[in-house]
């Protein structure tokens, strides 16, 4: 299937491999369609006409999202240069170079052109929608407003990956159809982008459908998530916004979307519990989170992780990639850097010191030896730490010997497990760091958000403070509150894609890259010194362009971190 750079000037005939590209079947004869198909006017003329000509291209947009080359940058960017990942088993050049902060223009994880042709996608869609609207009677106006709301914030969700890797990006909403147009633009600023962003989610977000499937179970409606959370919904863009707005530094508006969202996770619990159609979800303060002990006070655990990570789809999600490992939909991210059924460790693995003197208590990263998110996440393979979070299909264990557990737990047979985006508690650490930041006043409010979230992990009962952490140790600076926020999001998002991200904000937040040069140095055995030092350039925490951009649209000008490099050099 070829990608759509976006520099390149791409005939209108893309717009029908949209519709091609959803099918499993035809993808592998893309290649054969482009031979064949006839110009733009023909195409034109016989396409965009009805309901199903968007539903299609929809259906495409989704495809292109999940497909390897996207997902795998999304996990990348947002782990390889973070403190979770070392080498593993067999890795490409490109990517120990990265691991080694040996970055060049000419690594192949700088391409940025997949993301692009996601957003391309929905850039087409956006632009034809109204049209077919207009045509078919069946496509109503508001089907078609829910499916530019659906459109925009998959757009934006790539252009905000784009922006927290590289910075400054190519920006556009026009979409790339026919030869009369130039795509060779400048990139636009961070802030702008950022602005930009939330300008357009903002105009859109109550557009977007609520739910999209509801099932009758008692004469009632219920939520149903294998529907719902595959798809961007309202709250998905709820969601989006606030992480755009933590990123701007905007405190009262992540807070108000974060808070929309929990107030729904809410309303969806108080619905499947007046049918009985809960027996894992208890309260933390109010807000509903999946047990890790399917029976409450019980030391065997591991249902969070089979709820979440193994079957996927669960009451916590608010958007994840879906994978249908039946009809060939596989998620080959996992399965090459993580690990699969015939190999313990993939392309990366944990850094040690995630489990260095975890037996005896004395851990930089786990504050306790009962948080449950330590053994499902990795395990011990030879003298090396294997990654497991996603690659097991359940887990179950008991925390009776703390420090010394055997998880028990098939990894997949297939290659389908989904990649994560969103889920309850990264709204609730969300908000957690919007309230640290906004006022001490709101300092309790924040670390209660963290305390359940840790309690969960821990499996302590919502009622009880023993084993919990102690307010009083963290309330007396607002750095001692940051650190908590950010080792707490450490624990529980270990390996999903956001470690480098939060490093970065952090780093921006602070003006100086000290802390973030602090948390990565800890992983590197060697080079420290040198590391260190290429980290103080706060350019150098995005990537460079790739030289192959460079090359395509002269009016990109290199990330000056890498632009002395000969590789970075536009000749």
């Amino acid at each position: 299937m070829k990608t759509i750079n976006i520099y390149n000037k791409v005939k209108a005939r893309v717009s029908y491999l949209l519709l091609l590209s959803f099918s499993p079947l035809l993808l592998s004869s893309c290649s054969d369609f482009l031979d064949i198909l006839p110009m733009n006017s023909t195409v034109l003329e016989n396409y965009w006409k009805e309901k199903a000509d968007v539903t299609g291209a929809v259906n495409g947009c989704y495809e292109a999202l999940a497909s390897e080359d996207v997902v795998t940058r999304m996990g990348v960017w947002g782990e390889l240069r973070s403190d979770n990942v070392v080498a593993g088993a067999n890795v490409p050049n490109h990517l120990n170079e990265m691991l080694r902060e040996n970055l060049l223009p000419t690594n192949d994880m700088c391409k940025w052109s997949y993301l692009y042709n996601v957003i391309n996608r929905c850039n087409i869609v956006c632009h034809y929608a109204p049209e077919v609207e207009q045509i078919d009677p069946n496509y109503t106006y508001n089907e078609m407003k829910a499916t530019i709301a659906e459109m925009k914030a998959i757009r934006a969700l790539c252009y905000f990956y784009l922006i927290r890797t590289f910075r400054d990006v190519p920006y556009t909403t026009e979409p790339s159809i026919d030869d009369n147009q130039n795509y060779v633009i400048p990139a636009t600023r961070f802030d702008v982008v950022i602005d930009s962003l939330i300008t357009d989610l903002e105009s859109v977000k109550d557009d977007a459908q609520r739910r999209f499937e509801l099932e009758k179970v008692q004469n009632k409606s219920i939520y149903v998530p294998s529907a719902n959370n595959s798809r961007i919904t309202r709250w998905a863009i709820y969601a989006l916004l606030a992480d755009l707005y933590l990123w701007k530094g905007d405190w009262n508006n992540v807070i108000k979307y974060c808070d929309m969202v929990i107030d729904y996770k809410k309303q969806v619990y108080e619905e499947l519990l007046q049918i009985d159609q809960i027996n894992d979800i208890e309260l933390y303060d109010g807000i509903p989170m999946i047990m890790e002990a399917t029976v409450k006070g019980t030391k065997d655990v591991g249902n969070t992780y089979t709820s979440l990570f193994g079957s996927g789809n669960s009451f916590e999600s608010i958007f994840e990639i879906y994978y249908n490992g039946n009809t060939g939909q596989e998620n080959n991210w996992i399965s090459s850097y993580y690990g699969n059924r015939d190999n313990s460790i993939g392309r990366l693995r944990a850094a040690d010191f995630l489990m260095d003197g975890f037996t005896s208590n004395n851990n930089q990263v786990w504050l306790s030896q009962g948080d449950c998110r330590a053994y499902e996440s990795m395990e011990s393979s030879g003298n090396s730490l294997s990654i497991t979070k996603y690659v097991r299909q359940s887990a179950s264990f008991s925390l009776q010997r703390l420090g010394i557990v055997n998880v028990a737990g098939d990894r997949r047979t297939r290659k389908d497990a989904n990649w994560i985006i969103y889920r309850l508690s990264d709204v609730m650490l969300m908000k957690a760091e919007a309230l640290i930041q906004r006022s001490e006043n709101d300092w309790p409010e924040a670390f209660q958000l963290i305390n359940n979230v840790y309690k969960r992990a821990n499996n302590i009962s919502p009622e009880t403070t023993t084993g919990s952490l102690v307010f009083e140790t963290y309330n007396t600076s607002k750095e001692k509150m940051e650190d908590l926020l950010f080792e707490e999001r450490h624990r529980e998002f270990l390996f999903e894609g956001k470690r480098w991200f939060d490093l970065v904000r952090l780093a921006r937040r602070d003006g100086k890259t000290e802390r973030l040069t602090s948390s990565v140095i800890r992983k590197h055995r060697q080079d420290q010194n040198v590391i260190r030092i290429k980290l103080t350039d706060p350019n150098y925490i995005y990537f460079p362009y790739a030289k192959a951009e460079l090359k395509a649209n002269p009016l990109l000008i290199q990330n000056p971190a890498f632009s002395n490099t000969e590789e970075g050099v536009l000749k």
